[in-house]
């Protein structure tokens, strides 16, 4: 049993320390934050199929404290003086959202473990699910505190057909969530089918599909 603890431990630190690498390779970043990563949430999901709900979801917890520590700057820049600088109630609610919930929420990757038999397919539909969970805690975050960027953004150049028309059907609130569907949506999106579809190759592989209590 103690043997078994410790190579969960073990495992899943490497698998952390995986995750936190890959989060920093970005082969599209976008300006405000956010970019599209090499599946840097797939290690995360790995260890929520192998050990279940309960550890995925620790373990995840600690990514985001992981992911605030290598965007120390970005998160630093919510409370400090400067042009990135937010309202207090703000930065706590973005550093939440965007930290805490939407990294802690790839914890339930394994969801599917115990219902659907084909490891493939269960860690792919896993990671989907988890992956567009965090993509709803980033659209919390942006409505609720960038919202009020969506007017600028849609006015840009490249988005005047689907700006204006989107600026002609939406506004207020609306426009806000609007604005962060689709900024977030940018690098989630790829990311989740990104991350779909190495699930389901490395699903195949039965010593990293294992599963353990």
């Amino acid at each position: 049993m103690q043997n078994t603890k410790t190579q969960r431990l073990i495992v899943s630190a490497l698998l952390l320390a995986i995750a936190t690498v890959l989060s920093i390779i970005q082969v599209f970043k976008l300006p405000f934050g956010g970019g599209i990563t090499l599946v840097s949430m797939l290690p995360i999901v790995i260890i929520a199929y192998r050990y279940g709900t309960a550890w995925g979801l620790f373990a995840a917890f600690v990514g985001s404290l992981l992911q605030m520590l290598t965007g120390f700057d970005t998160v630093s820049s919510f409370f400090l003086p400067g042009d990135n600088q937010l309202i207090l109630w703000q930065a706590i609610f973005v550093l939440f959202m965007d930290y805490i919930v939407a990294y802690t929420a790839v914890g339930l990757g394994g969801v599917f473990r115990n219902k659907i038999k084909n490891p493939s397919l269960a860690l792919c539909l896993g990671a989907i699910f988890a992956l567009f969970l965090r993509y709803i805690a980033h659209i919390i975050s942006g409505a609720v505190v960038f919202g009020i960027w969506a007017e600028w953004f849609f006015t840009q150049e490249g988005f005047y057909s689907i700006g204006s028309q989107i600026m002609n059907s939406f506004s207020g609130t609306s426009l806000s969530v609007v604005y962060s569907v689709f900024y977030n949506g940018l690098y989630m999106i790829p990311e989740i089918i990104l991350t779909g579809i190495v699930a389901f190759i490395i699903g195949k592989v039965p010593q990293i599909a294992q599963k353990s209590n």
